[in-house]
């Protein structure tokens, strides 16, 4: 009942049948003692591997509104125009010159080929990975343990 790990009894405490130590047995009728070493031997620390593992992801760059409308307008070209290059819809290119719209990166690519400018830029991520069997999940307390090592 209170938790301690001595000599443990099996009591009859109202009604149920608990294993308790030799202070809590008092509050019931003791039936017989516990082997504690069997209960022990099976208590073994599982340690996790942890890695931090960079992943590179790509995002579009803020601002991407301007860039795209200030090269169309150095080019020369009007959004039906650029639309029309790029075999997209001029209401499509409204929307991302606003920046209504973020371009998906696949749109972003097709726009910088035709522009020549950069709207994609790649970050790193990093992000933590077990090297155990993948069964043990990290918890808060692990991350923290982690980053208190890499300081």
């Amino acid at each position: 009942m209170c938790g301690k790990e001595s000599k443990l009894f099996k009591s009859l405490v109202e009604g149920v049948e608990l294993s308790v130590c030799e202070n809590c047995a008092g509050f019931g009728t003791i039936i017989k003692t516990v082997n504690v070493m069997n209960k022990t031997k099976n208590k073994t620390k599982e340690k996790i591997k942890v890695e931090v593992v960079e992943e590179v992801i790509e995002l579009i760059v803020s601002g991407y509104g301007k860039l795209i409308k200030s090269k169309r307008e150095n080019l020369g070209l009007k959004q039906e125009e650029l639309a029309q290059k790029i075999a997209e819809k001029e209401s499509l290119i409204h929307n991302i010159e606003s920046e209504r719209f973020e371009p998906s990166i696949e749109l972003a690519r097709k726009l910088e080929r035709f522009l020549r400018i950069q709207l994609i830029e790649q970050q790193k991520v990093g992000k933590f990975e077990s090297k155990e069997d993948g069964t043990k999940e990290l918890t808060l307390g692990d991350l923290i343990k982690i980053k208190k090592k890499e300081n």
